[in-house]
């Protein structure tokens, strides 16, 4: 099949390469340079399975910034583009979404349009109505950045929605599923069909849990660090119950990154006239850690405080929305000086902080280092790091 993807991100770029391996797959970006790496076999983001697919495996992909090159023709137009949440409209700005729609409504109406960018609940059917001559499915993308690959390669689950009594969509839902299946290296993957209001519900519920579980464990952390107890401890036990499992309770500076921050916002704003407390508090817990965390530093009564990688985890390149920056802006409202060590950046200054590459200088500046995650470059210097990291894992 021709399949077109539209955005080069953790999302669109690692659908584009499972399914480049049995059908003819074109990516499309605006953006010449990413274009350009993709077409040399060179990842413009990192991760280690998309790496590899692309210097090593026989893909049918090329990359374009043509849209009408790569829609026309297309079976399937998969959209990844970014959504961004926009707290004055309290709601995500799709128009990266809308833009594609029209560009397929102009050159392709026979395509099966699967959006897979984030979007508000109730968004597919909205948009299904603005574009009545467009075949729009939704499907949620459950992946980690670094990792965006790895988790199509081996899915925790496939959902696809689809309109009720749509034998049209219905059958291309399920043609849609057997590719990714297709594409995958996990066998019997559990695969759910649903409407496409469920299915948007789906992806904003999953990552408010999962930002509920890092809340959970970074103030059960709080509670230990000012009591002075063993949080290692704490939560080695709490997590010895099977229903709370041992996985995904390593405290943080907060939950951060691509998804968690918008996607908790955004399930908020969905409840404007539904009784809750759980989802506000998810909210505002992550806010309180960031303040708890620029606190507890300033106790030390610092001159100046290292930032150790801007990025939320190990293998990642990506800074936007990490917690640590809400850190920085408290910290230097205080009258701190801030420099950061982030070897991604290639600029002499972030956001006017002051960027540092060289290690050993970095380190010889800083009275305080903040680490979210340890690594070996900081053991010369772990009287200095303030982390949180207590089980090296992300």
């Amino acid at each position: 099949m021709k399949i077109a993807v539209a955005g080069t991100g953790y999302v669109g770029l690692s659908n584009a390469i499972l399914l480049a391996q049995h059908n003819e797959v074109y990516a499309v970006d605006i953006v010449q340079k990413k274009v350009d790496l993709i077409n040399s076999k060179k990842s413009p983001i990192v991760d280690k399975e998309i790496e590899d697919y692309l210097s090593s495996k026989d893909l049918h992909l090329t990359a374009t910034t043509d849209a009408e090159v790569a829609y026309t023709g297309a079976d399937f137009i998969i959209i990844s583009t970014p959504t961004n949440y926009d707290p004055h409209k309290n709601y995500f700005d799709t128009s990266s979404v809308e833009a594609v729609l029209s560009l397929v409504d102009k050159f392709n109406r026979n395509a099966v349009i699967i959006i897979k960018s984030t979007i508000p609940v109730g968004y597919t059917e909205e948009v299904s109505k603005m574009f009545s001559e467009l075949n729009i499915l939704f499907a949620p993308e459950f992946l980690r950045e670094g990792h965006a690959l790895y988790d199509n390669l081996y899915p925790s689950r496939i959902v696809v929605g689809y309109p009720k009594n749509n034998k049209k969509l219905e059958k291309a839902a399920h043609t849609f599923a057997e590719l990714l299946q297709e594409g995958a290296i996990k066998k019997d993957i559990p695969t759910l069909f649903t409407q496409p209001t469920e299915a948007e519900a789906i992806k904003l519920f999953a990552n408010t849990y999962l930002a509920l579980r890092v809340s959970y464990f970074n103030e059960l952390d709080t509670y230990a660090e000012m009591h002075n107890l063993d949080t290692k401890q704490i939560i080695q036990g709490v997590s010895l119950d099977p229903r709370i499992g041992d996985g995904y309770n390593n405290p943080s500076f907060g939950y951060g990154g691509y998804c968690l921050p918008k996607d908790t916002k955004q399930l908020l704003a969905n409840y404007a006239n539904i009784p809750q407390n759980l989802m506000t508090a998810i909210v505002e817990s992550n806010r309180t850690r960031k303040e708890y965390i620029a606190r507890h530093v300033l106790e030390k009564c610092p001159e100046t405080v290292g930032i150790y990688r801007l990025t939320m985890k190990a293998n990642s390149d990506n800074f936007r929305q990490s917690s640590i920056q809400d850190v920085m802006k408290i910290l230097r409202g205080e009258g701190v000086k801030v420099v950061i060590y982030e070897p991604t950046l290639s600029t002499a200054e972030f956001e006017k902080y002051i960027v540092c590459n060289d290690l050993a200088e970095f380190k010889a500046r800083c009275d305080v280092i903040l680490a979210n995650r340890i690594t070996q470059d900081l053991e010369d210097c772990r009287d200095k790091v303030y982390t949180r990291d207590l089980f090296s894992r992300d």
